[in-house]
């Protein structure tokens, strides 16, 4: 039995008589509707996950790539004269869209998670910060930098590169470890269900045999083995990915100050991708029981 192009079709084409072969129950159905589900279940966390650190890197690559920061440290009398000369040297900065020095309460706010509520910003010698929006185009920070130094001696630039570029790197990587998570999830559906089939076959070989004795062609004994191990697939991938879709439900909804596990899910068109789960599922079946099929009515030839 050579697998063409002709021989899928004719492996897919139903057949009441021929589906009456394989057992409709026993080990390797339970097998299949198992691990059919449970790796489908895992596939949708691993889509949910790859999609929210895709979501993560994106935003993280846009909310930081355009905002800066000054930080200046100055003595108590020339805080306020240094934050005005860095505010004046920004404005005429090509590239600065906008820069605007943090008021106490702002600060504060910034404190509070490691601090508490209840920090004294005003009594604390804590440097003044200014948020700098730069345009599309961007600023030379080597040369900004120059000029604070010699404008405004307590003022120092950060323009996030180093915090930018591990976050939005390690989320793109987390983005490509999901999908290969889905592939292998893939592998391991199809490693299992060709177990189960040729565990299938060689149950019932005495029934081949019988079967090819009465003129039994080795397609119509395979397309029983193939569709209903398809179907099974099929099931238990369908179960799994719905339990899936009501977990990721489940998980916490992100607002504004949504992070990485309370925005793990799956948003607008993105909630199609599941759907997808079960019949790639039941693809990988059908093709690694007719290779099962194919390998294991060779060998009883």
């Amino acid at each position: 039995m050579k697998l063409s192009p002709a021989t899928f079709r004719a492996l897919a084409r139903r057949d009441k008589a021929a589906d009456r072969v394989v057992p409709p129950t026993g080990f390797t159905a339970r097998l299949t509707l198992f691990v059919a589900a449970a790796m489908a279940f895992l596939a949708v966390f691993a889509l949910a996950l790859s999609l929210a650190a895709g979501r993560l890197a994106a935003n993280w690559g846009d909310e930081l790539a355009r905002a800066s920061t000054v930080r200046i440290s100055a003595p108590e009398g020339q805080m306020a004269a240094q934050t005005a000369a860095a505010l004046r040297l920004l404005e005429q900065t090509t590239g600065v869209a906008s820069a605007r020095a943090l008021s106490e309460a702002e600060q504060q706010a910034l404190l509070e998670p490691w601090f508490g509520p209840d920090l004294p910003v005003a009594s604390l010698p804590v440097p003044q910060l200014i948020e700098v929006i730069e345009t599309d185009a961007g600023y030379d920070p080597a040369g900004l930098r120059l000029r604070l130094q010699a404008e405004v001696p307590g003022a120092v630039l950060d323009d996030h590169a180093r915090w930018r570029k591990p976050l939005v790197a390690a989320a793109a990587r987390l983005n490509m470890l999901g999908w290969v998570s889905a592939l292998l999830i893939a592998a391991t559906v199809g490693a299992m269900v060709t177990l189960a089939a040729n565990a299938a076959l060689a149950a019932n070989a005495q029934v081949i045999a019988v079967l090819r004795l009465v003129g039994a062609t080795d397609i119509y004994i395979a397309r029983a083995f193939v569709r209903r191990f398809t179907l099974r697939a099929l099931t238990g991938a369908a179960a799994g990915t719905a339990l899936g879709i009501v977990a990721v439900l489940l998980m916490p909804a992100g607002g504004e100050t949504a992070g990485f596990l309370t925005g793990l899910g799956f948003r607008g068109w993105h909630w199609l991708i599941p759907l997808l789960v079960p019949p790639l599922a039941a693809a990988v079946a059908f093709i690694a029981t007719a290779v099962a099929a194919r390998r294991v009515l060779g060998g009883l030839s």
